[in-house]
């Protein structure tokens, strides 16, 4: 039965997973990682609801995050303190498509060349609805900070948007 839901939700976890770290191979880890934690906590899931596969990918995804939020703890180190000026700037990949068509890989792919700091909290405010307290609380810093660094993830955005010589970019993130 694990290996069954272990397959049949590999895709969705990694692509949760895949917004918070940079790279596929540190995805690939906080999944399994996020997964042993599923399969530990499999008895405190409410198969009660009448929406239960929809309430299970919730599940799931609250796990995922809070795997990728662990991750992020214990692998950088003065993730807050990290200077816009100093990040490492990387144009986006060439020909890559205008905001009516971006595609769900190009974002990716952007997203994942913000800071890690910056990345996390982007990703639990604009992509998984949490509040700045919420996050504050989860990474263990001020609302303050969470909202500093979601302003500084934009800007980074904007820049890395311009880059691409497509205006339209600007406008996703402003």
């Amino acid at each position: 039965m694990q290996r069954q839901f272990y397959q049949l939700f590999y895709g969705y976890a990694l692509s949760i997973c895949l917004r918070y770290v940079g790279t596929r191979e540190e995805a690939t880890e906080v999944v399994n990682d996020g997964f042993l934690r599923a399969f530990r906590g499999l008895a405190t899931f409410d198969d009660t609801r009448p929406d239960l596969s929809g309430s299970l990918r919730g599940w799931l995804k609250k796990i995922m995050v809070r795997t990728a939020i662990d991750h992020f703890r214990t692998t950088e180190k003065n993730p807050y303190q990290e200077d816009l000026d100093a990040a490492h700037d990387e144009p986006a990949a060439p020909g890559s498509l205008p905001l009516e068509a971006l595609a769900y890989q190009d974002l990716l792919r952007l997203v994942q060349q913000l800071p890690p700091a910056y990345r996390t909290v982007f990703n639990l405010y604009a992509i998984d609805g949490y509040k700045h307290e919420e996050i504050a609380q989860h990474l263990g810093i001020t609302a303050g900070t969470s909202k500093s660094n979601l302003s500084k993830a934009r800007t980074h955005l904007q820049r890395l948007l311009k880059k691409t010589d497509s205006h339209a970019y600007a406008v996703y993130v402003g």
